[in-house]
């Protein structure tokens, strides 16, 4: 698996998911850095197979509106500490090894719950 984390997710969070073995960036390493457009950086992670992390609702409404990006992990946890925004990505890591397989989903992470979209086009 590969990870595109957003501008207001931690390097932290890159640095964890990369000593696990994952291809993980964060957007400050692309394009524009903090600068780069939304549109952007969804066109960036289809073209490279990456699976965008954010806060952003932005990506949310892109991913039923557009279709892009095509695998998204939502943040909805408000203002938690570094830690434990690793200990809920890591707690989903099995699920999200599973549906990468599918070309399009999302996963949204909140207090208390986890909900799986499959963005699937018939």
């Amino acid at each position: 698996m590969k990870f595109l984390c957003d501008v207001h997710i931690s390097y932290k969070v890159v640095n964890f998911l990369t000593g696990l073995g994952y291809e993980t960036i964060h957007v400050n390493q692309i394009l524009n850095k903090w600068n780069t457009r939304d549109e952007d950086i969804c066109s960036y992670a289809d073209s490279n197979g990456l699976i965008v992390i954010t806060k952003d609702y932005d990506f949310r409404d892109s991913f039923f509106l557009r279709s892009t990006p095509e695998k998204l992990i939502k943040i909805n946890l408000g203002n938690i500490s570094t830690s434990e925004l690793i200990k809920s990505i890591s707690d989903i890591l099995n699920i999200v090894d599973r549906l990468n397989s599918n070309s399009s989903f999302l996963i949204e992470i909140g207090k208390g719950y986890t909900t799986f979209t499959d963005n699937q086009r018939v």
